[in-house]
C-alpha cells in the first residue's frame, strides 16, 4: 500500500448496466463500504478522505461516489432513489456479499436502508448522525434550512453560512474547502441534481407525498434491522440535531450509541480520532464481546 493516499492513486471506476460507478479503495482485507452525505459540493473523498489511511490498515477500504454528484455517472433518477440502488450494484460488480458499511447523514440512511432489504450483506453497520426523526427539536433542522437557501439561489456568502452550520469549530472551514465545494456545487449538472433533493420546491412536495404515501419511512422499520450497529453523533449537530438519535437507539435490536462533545455534523472530521478509535473498536470486536 502506498505511504500517501493520493486521489489519483485510489480512483477506480466500475462499469455497471446504468453508468459508470466510481470509487476509492485503499488497504486490504475485510470489505468496508464507507458512503457519503448530501450537500454542495460534497463527495465520498471529501468526507472520508482524512479517515482513509488508518482504517486501510484493517481493511480494503471502499468509498462509492453516489450517482448524482458529479463524480459517478448519474442515473436520472432522484439522487436519493439512486443511491440504495448504486449502493447494491456495487457490491454485486465487485462480487461482494457481504461488507460492513460506514455511512455519513444521507449515507447512514442508504447503509440502513440496504441493511433492511438486504440484510445478509450488511455485517456491521456505523451511522454519522442523520438517521431517525426529530423528536424533540424542530425539523428541518439550521443547517437543512441553509442548505435549501443555498440550493435555491447560490452564493459564496450561502456556502460559507451553510459550511459553517457543519462544524462545532469555525476554524475547520478553509478558503481552501469553500472554493473546492463552491466549484463542485455550482457545476450544472450537480446544481440541478442538488435542486431535486433540497430545492424548497422539491422538499415541499417530497413532504406532501410522503403524507399521502402508504409506504412506511425507514425509521420507522429499524426495529427489522439484523445487523449489529454503531450510531455516532455530534452533540453539537446543527444539520441533525441529537435527539433524532433517540428513536433509532430505542428501536433498533443490537445498537450503541456514542456522543461526541464539542463536535457539529462532520463527527469524522471534527473528532476525527476519537471517532476512529471507536469505530473501529466496534468493527473489529469478536461477536461474543
Amino acid at each position: 500500500m502506498p505511504t500517501e493516499l493520493t486521489y489519483e492513486s485510489t480512483l477506480r471506476e466500475l462499469a455497471t448496466d446504468q453508468g459508470v460507478l466510481r470509487y476509492h479503495e485503499a488497504g486490504e482485507g475485510p470489505p468496508l463500504l464507507m458512503l457519503h452525505g448530501s450537500g454542495p459540493g460534497v463527495t465520498g473523498w471529501r468526507n472520508f478522505r482524512g479517515n482513509l489511511a488508518r482504517f486501510a490498515g484493517h481493511f480494503r477500504c471502499l468509498v462509492l461516489e453516489f450517482p448524482g454528484f458529479g463524480v459517478s455517472d448519474p442515473t436520472g433518477e432522484h439522487p436519493m432513489t439512486a443511491a440504495g440502488g448504486a449502493a447494491v450494484r456495487f457490491l454485486d460488480g465487485l462480487n461482494l456479499a457481504q461488507v460492513d458499511v460506514i455511512g455519513n447523514s444521507m449515507g447512514g440512511i442508504v447503509g440502513t436502508q440496504v441493511a433492511l432489504s438486504h440484510p445478509e450483506r450488511v455485517r456491521r453497520l456505523v451511522t454519522i448522525g442523520g438517521i431517525g426523526r426529530n423528536v424533540f427539536s424542530p425539523g428541518p433542522g439550521e443547517g437543512i434550512r441553509l442548505l435549501m437557501e443555498f440550493t435555491d439561489d447560490p452564493s459564496r456568502e450561502r456556502l460559507v453560512r451553510w459550511l459553517h452550520s457543519m462544524v462545532y469549530d469555525p476554524g475547520l472551514v478553509t478558503e481552501e474547502m469553500i472554493e473546492e465545494r463552491w466549484r463542485q456545487a455550482t457545476d450544472p449538472g450537480t446544481l440541478a441534481s442538488a435542486r431535486r433533493m433540497y430545492g424548497s420546491k422539491a422538499m415541499a412536495a417530497r413532504a406532501k407525498a410522503m403524507a399521502r404515501s402508504d409506504e412506511p419511512p425507514y425509521w420507522a422499520m429499524l426495529h427489522r434491522l439484523k445487523a449489529k450497529t454503531l450510531i455516532t453523533w455530534g452533540r453539537d449537530d446543527r444539520v441533525s440535531p441529537v435527539d433524532m438519535a433517540l428513536l433509532p437507539m430505542r428501536t433498533i435490536p443490537d445498537v450503541q450509541v456514542t456522543v461526541f462533545p464539542n463536535c457539529g455534523h462532520w463527527v469524522m472530521i471534527e473528532q476525527k480520532s476519537a471517532w476512529e478509535s471507536a469505530v473501529l473498536a466496534f468493527l473489529t470486536m469478536k461477536d461474543h464481546e
